[in-house]
């Protein structure tokens, strides 16, 4: 998103505007209304993509519940990981700490052992890079709209929707 947005796509499509898909989705007012007793903590990228809306607005509006952020990075950046392992192994214990406070404040406890919350993001990377807390945590995490696909269209949404663009339904074409 931030490289998008120094393409300057204004000047080229007047009234256009750049949103994140979670902007968007709120903007349509897109919510769940139940979760299952199911709550959350949000991870925001150190580069958010959400660059209109507060992000944990946006993933509260969504979630249709107040969201918790979790704090620090995670210490994915990039190659950070690979570049610099030990700034990015002292990245990933102040993130556990941040990531177990929130389960202390949810759930009273610094484990998820009931999964009764899930960790929310919106990048691949610190997907991957939170996914590593797993083990300490028990913290499943999921990209937001994935969370909203998952609750409003079902747990089979992504077999239901990969069989109907392989059978050529749905698919726009465009020929030049």
């Amino acid at each position: 998103m931030d490289q998008l947005l120094k393409y300057e796509f204004e000047k080229i499509f007047p009234g256009c505007r750049l949103l994140d898909i979670h902007e968007y989705l709120m903007e349509k007012n897109v919510s769940l209304d139940q979760t299952g007793g199911k709550q959350y903590l949000y991870h925001d990228p150190c580069h958010t993509p959400m660059k209109t809306y507060n992000p944990v607005r946006v993933a509260s509006s969504l979630m249709g519940q107040h969201v918790l952020q979790s704090d620090r990075c995670c210490g994915e950046s990039g190659t950070l990981g690979t570049a610099r392992p030990d700034i990015a192994d002292q990245l990933r214990y102040r993130k556990l700490e941040e990531l177990e406070q929130g389960l202390v404040t949810l759930t009273g406890r610094p484990d998820n052992n009931t999964g009764q919350v899930k960790l929310l993001t919106a990048c691949p990377a610190c997907q991957q890079g939170l996914s590593r807390y797993q083990d300490d945590t028990g913290l499943e995490t999921e990209f937001i709209v994935v969370e909203l696909c998952n609750h409003l269209l079902g747990a089979d949404w992504q077999d239901a929707f990969t069989n109907r663009i392989n059978s050529g339904d749905g698919i726009e074409r465009v020929l030049l």
